[in-house]
């Protein structure tokens, strides 16, 4: 079997911290370990890191690839099953990229199962878990595509549901299991509606997960999505070079809702999609007034609330069922129950082209990252990090200077054809239109302190000449 986590969405349902450029799958939410690392962590437990496939973007490529290979394994991640979409396609071409990868670079067989996996859902626990997609492994080879249902413990709006049919019994002697044939998907209700399939019983919520034998899903393709079958029967590189033809749709609206080849395994474990405030809220830990809190936060007099702090002091007094959620340049503050508005919030910051909707303070780059500090007129401050033995493209900048000064460990620099060091409290000058570069050679995280100024301090202001990491120049 081979698994496939889908980690290329771009979701902002927990805007300020979860952002275009750095999404959901990134983030340390709950511990010292991103969700992507701890669903790639918790698959190790199904099969071995080569069967691993991670479905990115360009964009996401070195989160990706960084998140990877910080996992504490006896030897490092294999980075070489990543595969970069072109662009943006929903989960159905994701899938079928993912689909004509297996079979051209691994040389996978059309009675081989994949398992489909998001990359920023808690799952616990993962032995429990892994048992489940085992199980599902041998219903899969049998023909059918097997989705995973979760017993709803609330009427939960933002979750598609699945209503379940008639019963089979799973044949496992280590856990008691069952499937049901599934009746019909449907999507995320009202909350009249979601009480209604609570009480009712048989509705289950979709996970977002399933498992299938690579040539069961590939009839599917045919029968309800030919003009997706009919790109897998070109080579990988064609695929890829022609996925803009792709439509754009989900896995879900192509083949899951039409096929009647669909059966479900209810899991029996603590799932959280985090696909809301409310939904992190619900598993982060509380303290005896049953707020959860992160960072300088004091309470008098507060309740069921949860405060997650960055830079500041948050005092909050008298609150009760609030969501405070601070970050360097944002703050988001809502009633327990309103978060999933916050997509509403979104459309609201495109509509007024806020560079807050895609944009954190701190930026991540493939050798770093930089933080900006103050902006203003013709002027711009950056803490800069780049971690050991990396090094930041040869470039040039049209519109302004720079002025560098070293707060810790050491850089090469690179000036025109001159290169040097600098070491802590040292500084050093950029000319505008001049070719530089700078490097840690050091052992220990470089820090400077960047002051930019001229008639234009954007970030497209940026001309590349060399790049070790393959970025357009």
């Amino acid at each position: 079997m081979k698994v496939i986590i889908l980690a290329g969405g771009s979701g902002t349902r927990l805007w300020p911290l979860s952002r275009k450029n750095y999404p959901k799958q990134f983030l340390k939410l709950n511990g010292n370990m991103s969700l992507l690392q701890k669903t790639a962590e918790r698959l190790l437990k199904v099969v071995p890191p080569d069967d691993i496939i991670v479905m990115t973007n360009n964009e996401y490529k070195f989160h990706v690839m960084s998140d990877l290979r910080s996992l504490p394994l006896p030897v490092p991640f294999p980075v070489g099953n990543i595969i970069l979409e072109p662009l943006s396609r929903n989960t159905a071409p994701a899938v079928a990229l993912g689909i004509k990868y297996c079979i051209e670079k691994l040389g996978c067989k059309e009675d081989d199962v994949l398992f489909i996996s998001p990359s920023d859902h808690i799952i616990d626990p993962a032995d429990k878990f892994a048992h489940y997609i085992k199980l599902a492994e041998g219903t899969a080879q049998k023909g059918s595509i097997v989705t995973f249902g979760i017993k709803p413990t609330r009427p939960e709006t933002g979750y598609g549901y699945i209503k379940a049919g008639k019963k089979y019994e799973a044949q496992s002697p280590e856990l008691r299991a069952e499937y049901y044939k599934v009746d019909k998907f449907t999507e995320k209700p009202d909350f009249e509606k979601a009480s209604w399939y609570v009480k009712e019983g048989v509705y289950y919520w979709n996970s977002g997960m399933f498992a299938f034998s690579i040539g069961t899903m590939m009839k599917e393709f045919g029968r309800h999505a030919p003009e997706i079958r009919k790109l897998l029967d070109t080579g990988f590189d064609d695929l890829v070079s022609n996925f803009s033809r792709m439509p754009d749709i989900s896995i879900d609206y192509a083949v899951m809702e039409k096929s009647e080849n669909i059966v479900m395994l209810p899991m029996d474990i603590h799932w959280n999609d985090i696909g809301s405030w409310d939904s992190l809220f619900d598993v982060l830990d509380k303290d005896k007034d049953g707020n959860a809190k992160t960072g300088d936060v004091l309470t008098i007099d507060t309740k069921e609330t949860m405060i997650l702090g960055d830079r500041r002091l948050i005092a909050a007094i008298g609150l009760k069922d609030c969501l405070i959620v601070e970050t360097g340049d944002a703050i988001l503050i809502s009633s327990r129950g309103q978060s999933q508005k916050v997509r509403d919030l979104i459309n609201m910051l495109k509509d007024n082209n806020r560079k807050e909707v895609s944009e954190h303070m701190t930026t991540y780059r493939p050798w770093g990252s930089y933080t900006i500090l103050e902006e203003g007129e013709r002027y711009k401050i950056k803490r800069i990090v780049v971690h050991p033995l990396e090094r930041l493209s040869l470039q040039k900048h049209y519109h302004r200077s720079e002025h560098w000064v070293v707060i810790k460990g050491t850089a090469k620099v690179t000036i025109a054809d001159k290169d040097m060091f600098i070491h802590e409290n040292e500084s050093m000058f950029v000319p505008k239109s001049t070719l530089h570069r700078l490097e840690n050679p050091g052992k220990v995280p470089l820090e400077i302190i960047e002051i930019q100024n001229g008639e234009y301090v954007g970030e497209d202001d940026i001309v590349r000449v060399d790049d070790v990491y393959g970025r357009n120049l």
